[in-house]
Parts: C-alpha cells; sequence; structure tokens
C-alpha cells in the first residue's frame, strides 16, 4: 500500500524540484569530502515548511542528495528561542544534517511584515553561502500566492506585482518554492497523517498584519460571492502574469542599449515611439542603473519620469530613491546620482 495522496504529492513536489536541482547544480567539495549537492529547507515549524521537510527527508537520500535545515528565530515572540531549538531538535529527527537555527533583528523599514521578511531572507542567503548549499526550499502554498496576488493587486503596481511568488527566485535560482500547485490543507493532511506536530505562528491570525487579514477576511468572501475556484484563478493569474512581465522586461532590456546616445543619456524622441509597457521598464532599468534602490522605486516614481517623455511642458528635475535626479534636457533624459 503506498503513502497517503498528500503524503505522496508533497514527495512528488519535492522530488521535481531535486531532479532540477540536480541538473543545475555542480558538485561542491566540503571538508569531509562528500561532493552531493546541498539542499536547506527553511522551516518555521509551521505545517507547511514541516511537510516540506518530511519531503525533503525522504526523497534526498533516493536522489543522492544531502539535505540540511534552518529555522530563523525573529525574536518577536515570548519563548521564540525555545521554539527554533524544538525545531532543529525536529529536523534531526528526520535525518536531516545540518540543521541550525539563526537568530536576526526585525527591523522597521517598510512595516513589521516587511522587515521581518528581510530579515530571515538575509539570515538564510547567509547560512546557504556559509554551507555552500545548492538550494534552499520555502514552503509557500498555492493559498499563499493567492494571498500574494491580492497584495499586489491592492498596490496596483502592474502586472508584477500580479505575478506572486516564481517558483525560483534569489541569486541563481537559490530560492525553490516546490509547493506553489498544491494547496495548503494538502500540507496540513500530510503532517496529521505522518503525526508531525506543527506550530501554528499567532501572527498569522493577528489581523494587525495586511496579510492575516486577506488570508483570514478578503479570501472567504471571495470564495462565498466567486466559488471556491478563487485561489487556483488566482494562482493562475500570477503564472500568466508572470511569462507576461518576464517576455515585457527581456524587450527593454534588449532594446535599452538602442535608446541611449553615446554619453549613455536616453533618447527622448526613440522612447516616445516605444509601447508604454516597454517604456517605462527601460525607465526603470536605466534608474536601477543610476543607483535608486529597485525596493524602494514604484509605479509612482516611474510614472513621473515618464512624464518627461509624453508630457513634457519645462517641468523641472524628478527626483527619485537614492538621490537619483532625471531631467530632460535638449531631447534627453539624464539620470545622476548626487
Amino acid at each position: 500500500m503506498g503513502p497517503h495522496p498528500a503524503v505522496a504529492a508533497i514527495r512528488l513536489a519535492v522530488r521535481r524540484v531535486l531532479h532540477d536541482v540536480l541538473t543545475l547544480a555542480p558538485p561542491v567539495a566540503v571538508p569531509s569530502g562528500d561532493r552531493r549537492p546541498l539542499v536547506l529547507v527553511a522551516c518555521s515549524g509551521g505545517a507547511d515548511s514541516m511537510a516540506l521537510a518530511s519531503a525533503l527527508a525522504f526523497e534526498a537520500p533516493r536522489l543522492g542528495v544531502r539535505a540540511g535545515g534552518v529555522t530563523v528565530d525573529h525574536g518577536l515572540q515570548h519563548g521564540s528561542d525555545l521554539r527554533a531549538a524544538e525545531v532543529v531538535s525536529r529536523l534531526a529527527a528526520f535525518g536531516l544534517d545540518p540543521v541550525e537555527a539563526v537568530t536576526v533583528t526585525v527591523g522597521r523599514e517598510g512595516g513589521p511584515e516587511a522587515a521581518a521578511r528581510d530579515a530571515r531572507y538575509a539570515a538564510l542567503d547567509a547560512v546557504a553561502e556559509r554551507h555552500g548549499a545548492a538550494a534552499v526550499l520555502l514552503g509557500h502554498t498555492r493559498d499563499d500566492q493567492a494571498e500574494t496576488v491580492l497584495l499586489g493587486l491592492a498596490r496596483g503596481s502592474g502586472i508584477r506585482s500580479l505575478s506572486g511568488m516564481a517558483v525560483a527566485s534569489g541569486a541563481g535560482g537559490r530560492y525553490r518554492r516546490p509547493f506553489l500547485g498544491l494547496d495548503r490543507q494538502t500540507a496540513r493532511k500530510a503532517c496529521m497523517v505522518q503525526s508531525l506536530p506543527v506550530w501554528d505562528d499567532p501572527h498569522n491570525e493577528d489581523p494587525a498584519y495586511t496579510r492575516s487579514r486577506v488570508r483570514h477576511e478578503a479570501l472567504p468572501v471571495l470564495e462565498k460571492a466567486l466559488g471556491k475556484g478563487v485561489v487556483e484563478a488566482l494562482a493562475r493569474t500570477a503564472r500568466l502574469s508572470r511569462d507576461d512581465a518576464d517576455a515585457l522586461d527581456a524587450w527593454a532590456a534588449d532594446v535599452e542599449p538602442s535608446v541611449r546616445d553615446e554619453t549613455g543619456a536616453l533618447e527622448a524622441a526613440k522612447l516616445y515611439g516605444l509601447p508604454p509597457a516597454v517604456r517605462r521598464r527601460v525607465l526603470r532599468r536605466a534608474a536601477i542603473s543610476a543607483g535608486s534602490p529597485a525596493g524602494s522605486l514604484f509605479a509612482r516614481h516611474i510614472e513621473e519620469v515618464d512624464r518627461l517623455i509624453t508630457g513634457w511642458r519645462g517641468q523641472g528635475a524628478i527626483n527619485l530613491p537614492g538621490r537619483v535626479a532625471v531631467r530632460r534636457q535638449g531631447g534627453r533624459l539624464v539620470l545622476r546620482q548626487g
């Protein structure tokens, strides 16, 4: 008799990602002489990441992959250090090695959710680089993807914000999300049938957090009004939007050199002739190249710069994050960091 369908589903999802990692990852020498690629799982102790850790522990030895785990202690709740130690014990019990807990300091920039995310990814990057990991697996599910799409829609930042989370992201595709095609209930069911204890983060229930409100208030209302297929439809929207956004980004990258003059300035007439979606991407690329931080550069900034091309009335410089100023001079856009 085979495993429960939920367990089979999570293992298949992980197996596919590991096959991909084996194809792309070169052998990495480690002090022990073990040249098998190392894959880490980021585990909070919640149902999604515990299911992911269990599937990685099962599949990795069968494919010749070393498997380890890491949990990040954000220090935002009383007893978080004890919980992190407990997660490390559970990961070790799966047979994962190395396993470790990393404590981070969460700042305030961008709000509590963004600050915690930034601190978490910085810690995971550091752990992955220290161990020479070929990949870090994250437990985001299709439900998380649907929530991300709704949050992007509320921000009104275009199709890139509707494209949600990528299956692979980070430097060299370091972060992999095997569960984006699975719903949250499948992961929770897999934990239940394997008798895996899980921890439910109270922040996920706290209405002070935007994602929590989307999860517990917005999505249920949409499902009641439009039917249970809303989550799957939003996840499909993310896939289609990502394909479109990737194509437009590639177009902008290809055309950017042809709209610059010999000094590196952007020629307004050539930009004007481009489709707006491509033109704004070229402007964004140019702003980032000039020193404007990508994470602080919003659609409204690019729209202001775009008006120097489409609505030129002699207006002055546009100031962008990172102390980058954009001026129109003699039919050209000049971007300088001051």
